[in-house]
């Protein structure tokens, strides 16, 4: 997973957030969901050979299917307890029925301040990609 300079492979980090993302949305929606969108990958400091890396998704925004979720990677050396922002990236799923249509997910509730402005910044995103869909 790591290229020959010892560090992770940025498309191995994608897909470990991908599969965290996964994760979150299926558990929100109670159904499967599928990927539908990855938006603005930002890879910051690389992680090397030996590090341990966590990755944390949460959802910001829950739409009628669809859902937006913030994922962010940090790592740690062993020796070194102190974690690190390595990459972050947001990611839009889609709930699916068993024959693959989309399907209703539950709502959020956003309770902290930092929850609301998430939630409110997620719809500003839909619009824009939304808006740049338009323009093609």
């Amino acid at each position: 997973d790591a290229n020959p300079m010892g560090m992770l492979q940025g498309g191995k980090l994608i897909q470990w957030m991908d599969t965290a993302s996964a994760i979150a949305a299926q558990t929100h929606a109670e159904a499967v969901a599928v990927t539908a969108l990855m938006d603005k990958a930002v890879f910051k400091k690389p992680a090397k050979v030996g590090d341990i890396v966590t990755v944390k998704a949460k959802i910001t925004r829950a739409f009628d299917t669809s859902m937006e979720i913030h994922v962010q990677a940090w790592t740690r050396n062993v020796t070194n307890p102190l974690n690190q922002l390595i990459g972050e990236c947001f990611f839009t799923f889609v709930a699916i029925d068993g024959a693959a249509k989309p399907t209703r997910i539950p709502q959020l509730a956003p309770q902290t301040e930092q929850e609301i402005d998430a939630f409110n910044e997620a719809l500003t995103r839909k619009s824009k990609r939304s808006s740049k869909r338009a323009e093609r």
